[in-house]
């Protein structure tokens, strides 16, 4: 049954914009770096002896306001679809129980993100390649800087999810979204336990994957909470 209502999910997403959306984030963070090394490039080089690795800095200092945001607009998209055709009755009406249909939400906002992360890691490879930066790219460093941010975010998306799944108006989500980019763009004076601070990737210890490894458990339970707590409200 979940892979039919992934199928579905998938189907009601696909002229809704939610993939060009999906694009715009990782496209909108290497469009920034073209600017800024088109209008300063040898000034920029000048400023590190690994060209590369101030590369990856630059492209990484937006990366958290992009998936924050995103996951704000895609959650909030993904809720409204269902409220705006009445589909949440229609789903629980299905001899399916609310933990699936939730439990497919949060896969198809997962794999979006997921997506969005390997179109960031393309992306920032292809036009570090095309600065000629170097002959050696570090693609280990590159997938840490595209994939760490996704996980650490992991507690964000489903904070969001059970939040846009519970409320009559998105304009709530989306109101926390707003604030957590803002938590984002202030990462660095924030305290570690903050959520919105991990997908920065700093922490005291300086060691990015503890962020990822907090991101993971403290993921898996906000999306365990929130799926209970949705599945014992009434549908709207």
């Amino acid at each position: 049954m979940i892979g039919k209502l992934l199928t579905a999910d998938f189907l009601k997403i696909k002229r809704k914009g939610l993939w060009f959306l999906t694009a715009l984030g990782p496209i909108g963070v290497v469009a920034l770096q073209m600017v800024n090394y088109g209008v300063r490039k040898d000034y920029l080089l000048q400023q590190s002896e690994d060209d590369w690795g101030y590369y990856l800095l630059n492209v990484h200092s937006f990366t958290p306001l992009a998936l924050v945001l995103g996951i704000a607009i895609l959650t909030s998209f993904i809720a409204s679809i269902e409220n705006e055709t009445n589909a949440w009755k229609q789903l629980i009406a299905l001899p399916v129980s609310k933990l699936t249909v939730y439990l497919s939400k949060f896969t198809v906002l997962a794999t979006l993100l997921l997506l969005s992360s390997t179109l960031l890691m393309v992306f920032t490879c292809a036009y570090g390649m095309f600065l000629d930066l170097g002959e050696s790219v570090p693609y280990t460093e590159l997938a840490k800087y595209s994939y760490y941010p996704y996980f650490a975010a992991l507690p964000i998306l489903a904070l969001q999810l059970w939040i846009a799944s519970v409320s009559h108006n998105q304009g709530i989500p989306i109101t926390v979204g707003i604030f957590g980019v803002i938590f984002a763009y202030s990462a660095y004076v924030l305290p570690d336990w903050v959520i919105w601070k991990w997908p920065s990737l700093m922490n005291e210890w300086d060691e990015p994957i503890i962020n990822v490894l907090f991101g993971l458990a403290v993921g898996i339970i906000l999306y365990i909470i929130g799926m209970i707590d949705f599945a014992r409200r009434d549908v709207k």
